[in-house]
């Protein structure tokens, strides 16, 4: 007797692939393991130096710490494009996230020793880990869906929940670990958490059989290598003359910046030209008008992915250090960990998340404006808005002394329910405008936006160091609402360029008939 059964990669849970549950519980752990030890980082960093204390520090200054703070928060994700490509070209997404899997691992546990080497050496680690490991999970959550199905924005939120578990968890438990015991101890529960996603995602292999694999031959052969894009560059006249007029002025401005680093913004602004080149020839190589007018969308909207994280990453660096130096933190007798107020924003998401989610996708069903484009726009405002409460809470610090902790909360509350309107909503835009030979190389950009994002907050959270936070919190507050509001009058033309691309989506299941026979014994 015969019967029809669906292979492992086509099974569902709650009306999902099987495979988004495991890559939701890998970045969940790859996540505990990050935030926990992104919890600890700034306020480690300015920590005084004592001999044999477990709560001795390095001893920086606030503008030192937020310096390092945003160099390492821009490399980890900067270090996507390299990632992103390699998946591509060489070893497909399956194997790139097993390779960064290892490395965090590795990573995260030399950050246990205690010792300075071990330090940088353990951020070496984990930059490279999560360049190789970032892009290219997004990208087979969204190769688990075929084009046009309306469950891939549900699927980034699901995934998107997995992300902030994890570092739900690592915040309140990490930070109790390290306020107990010392911050190598937290470094290394983080390490633990990581071992415990790579663990989960090569169980899950079965139910990945589909996504992620390493390119054929027939699609090397169709790609376009970073080498070729360089040869065509030199070819055109207009696009090597923008270029070579952006490397003269990144040489100038990376020299000439005022500050210890001006080597590593002199690398930085020769980066990015070199992406802006390859950019440029990858726009040229686009087959059709349609493909490279939502080139142009995605593009830009990596203006806004720059724009909300440079605002938004405050809360792991100036932020986390207004937390620990500047509020009253006691509840009942007993002072809250500072790395517990980083809990507070993937609190909130787990608890939004499906709301926001759902409160979208309503929108979009009763005909009302509801594109990526939109939601992203809103996100910003909102996130805006939430620098209010720093604002009230710099006021309040100015006139007692210290300030309470609901404003840092209530902070939080708004900056997470603008993420969940921009974050998973562009990563799944993205995967929906890309060109689909470049899909894992232009995540890696738009990780690349995240952490050029990250390096504004740094720059910014030092700029505070002299302008005073009250300045700063009130100058992002209006610039943020400003820049949203300004994409919404853009909204109309932007959605034409996008071809439809979000147009007459549905829900699509895969084909019961594309199963196997199976005997029954």
């Amino acid at each position: 007797m015969e019967g029809t059964v669906k292979p492992a990669h086509q099974k569902e849970l709650f009306g999902h692939p099987v495979g988004l549950y495991v890559l939701f519980f890998t970045e969940m752990w790859e996540r505990f393991s990050y935030y926990g030890m992104r919890a600890l980082l700034t306020i480690y960093m300015t920590a005084k130096t004592l001999e044999n204390d477990p709560q001795s520090g390095l001893g920086w200054t606030s503008t030192e710490a937020l310096a390092l703070y945003g160099w390492y928060t821009m490399l980890v994700y900067l270090m996507s494009i390299p990632g992103g490509f390699i998946a591509d070209r060489l070893i497909g997404q399956k194997k790139a996230v097993t390779i960064g899997a290892i490395l965090l691992t590795a990573g995260h546990g030399v950050l246990a020793i205690d010792a300075v080497w071990a330090y940088y050496t353990g951020l070496g680690l984990v930059i490279l880990g999560v360049g190789m490991l970032k892009p290219n999970i997004s990208t087979m959550v969204g190769g688990l869906y075929k084009q046009n199905d309306i469950r891939r924005d549900k699927g980034f939120s699901i995934f998107y929940v997995g992300i902030n578990l994890g570092s739900f968890t690592a915040s309140l438990s990490v930070g109790l670990v390290a306020a107990l015991y010392g911050w190598h101890y937290g470094f290394g529960l983080a390490g633990i958490g990581m071992l415990l996603g790579l663990l989960v995602y090569l169980y899950g292999q079965r139910f990945l059989t589909h996504v992620g694999n390493e390119p054929t031959k027939e699609e090397k052969s169709n790609d376009i290598s970073i080498g070729t894009l360089t040869s065509q560059l030199f070819k055109s006249p207009l696009q090597l003359g923008i270029t070579v007029l952006i490397v003269i002025y990144a040489v100038y401005a990376g020299l000439t910046y005022d500050g210890n680093d001006s080597w590593g913004f002199t690398a930085l602004y020769l980066f990015l030209a070199f992406v802006t080149g390859m950019m440029m020839m990858i726009y040229k190589n686009l087959n059709g008008q349609v493909e490279k007018d939502r080139y142009v969308v995605l593009l830009l909207s990596l203006l806004m992915v720059i724009v909300f994280w440079g605002c938004f990453e405050q809360m792991g660096g100036l932020m986390n250090l207004y937390a620990e130096e500047k509020t009253n933190r006691m509840l009942m007798g007993w002072e809250v960990p500072t790395a517990w107020f980083q809990g507070a924003n993937a609190g909130f998401i787990i608890l939004f998340a499906v709301l926001v989610a759902n409160f979208w996708a309503k929108r979009k069903l009763k005909g009302k404006e509801a594109s990526s484009l939109f939601k992203m726009a809103v996100g910003v405002i909102i996130m805006g808005v939430g620098f209010v409460y720093m604002v009230l809470a710099s006021m309040q610090y100015e006139a007692n002394g210290s300030s309470a902790m609901y404003w840092l909360v209530l902070a939080y509350l708004f900056h997470t329910l603008g993420e969940l309107c921009l974050s998973p909503v562009s990563l799944s835009f993205f995967t929906k405008l890309a060109p689909a030979r470049y899909m894992a190389l232009m995540m890696g950009v738009y990780w690349a936006a995240t952490g050029l994002g990250n390096k504004v907050a740094g720059v910014i959270g030092e700029k505070s160091q002299e302008a005073g936070e009250f300045e700063i919190f009130l100058g992002l507050f209006i610039f943020a609402v400003a820049f949203g509001l300004l994409v919404i009058l853009l909204l109309k033309p932007l959605k034409r360029l996008t071809h439809g691309a979000e147009d007459k989506e549905t829900i699509i299941h895969d084909d019961e008939t594309e199963g196997f026979e199976l005997s029954n014994h």
